[in-house]
């Protein structure tokens, strides 16, 4: 599963506010097959490598990432673990609520439906227009996995689930200068943690992997100084290095400069603020 600073602001975020609960609906509905199923092999071996990267990422996740139609790179995925008799299902459907127990993941848990069955595995599959962003592959009594249980999983950037699940677990997908929304491991913010009582604070991710940049917005000082490498100012003159990067959210705008250790500039209808940027090392336990 895909780590670094987008990880740890996205954990803040859902640890703010639950962990993938979602108010009514099914697990899996019916309806007609998808019109272009997946026609691949189920089960696919997934091998484990010590490297952060979306090439990664989608051989860690066997068949479930081959069945992903995302617009852009894999998010997260990989093979389920072990688990005692009892944790496992009796049916493929308890299979896939087996999977959201054990493993926890941050996606939604309505909305999907049987794309494939193939001896003794069966395809979960959690489509927005028509393609595939959340992949599961259950399989029936597997090494040290009695009953139904997940086999591999995969989903696609969270700014490509559907906006009711991001709305509920407190992502803020910022979108375009056209409207479309941006992935998260481009630009994502959200407000600060509760249980650590940083709600007043905000958070800001730019960028992925070593161009990752974390800043924080904190206009009540609920932050510990040490943790930015400035404080956080509402009131500044943008400067001329910085640029229009056409990222948007609500009434924010994104304005950057090339210097990596300089603030994030964010132009609201009352003025300009200054982001500075978190210390490598803080977070929210």
């Amino acid at each position: 599963m895909r780590r670094g600073l987008t990880a740890m602001v996205t954990v803040m975020a859902v640890a703010a506010v639950g962990c993938g609960d979602e108010v009514g609906g099914a697990a899996v509905v019916t309806g007609s097959a998808p019109p272009d199923p997946y026609s691949g092999p189920l089960y696919v071996p997934a091998k484990n490598l010590d490297e952060d990267s979306p090439r990664a990422t989608r051989i860690e996740s066997g068949a479930a990432g081959r069945a992903l139609e995302c617009d852009g790179e894999i998010y997260s995925g990989g093979g389920g673990g072990a688990w005692s008799e009892g944790d496992g299902g009796g049916t493929p459907e308890e299979g896939l609520a087996a999977y959201f127990d054990i493993e926890q993941p941050d996606v939604p848990r309505t909305g999907y439906r049987v794309e494939r069955e193939e001896d003794g595995r069966v395809l979960f599959s959690l489509d927005v227009d028509g393609r595939t962003k959340v992949a599961v592959v259950v399989a029936e009594d597997r090494p040290n996995r009695p009953g139904w249980g997940p086999e591999t999983t995969a989903s696609c950037d969270p700014a490509e689930l559907p906006e009711s699940f991001t709305d509920s677990q407190g992502y803020e997908i910022w979108t375009d200068r056209d409207g479309r929304r941006v992935p998260i491991t481009t630009v994502h913010s959200n407000e600060g943690p509760e249980h650590c009582d940083w709600q007043t604070a905000h958070f800001l991710s730019t960028g992925d992997g070593k161009d990752a940049r974390l800043h924080a917005r904190d206009p009540e000082g609920v932050l510990p100084p040490e943790m930015l490498t400035a404080p956080y100012d509402g009131e500044v003159r943008m400067p001329d290095a910085a640029r229009d990067t056409g990222y948007r959210y609500a009434d924010r705008q994104l304005w950057l400069t090339e210097d990596d250790r300089s603030p994030a500039y964010v132009r609201t209808p009352d003025g300009v603020e200054a982001w500075p940027l978190v210390n490598d090392g803080f977070g929210c336990d």
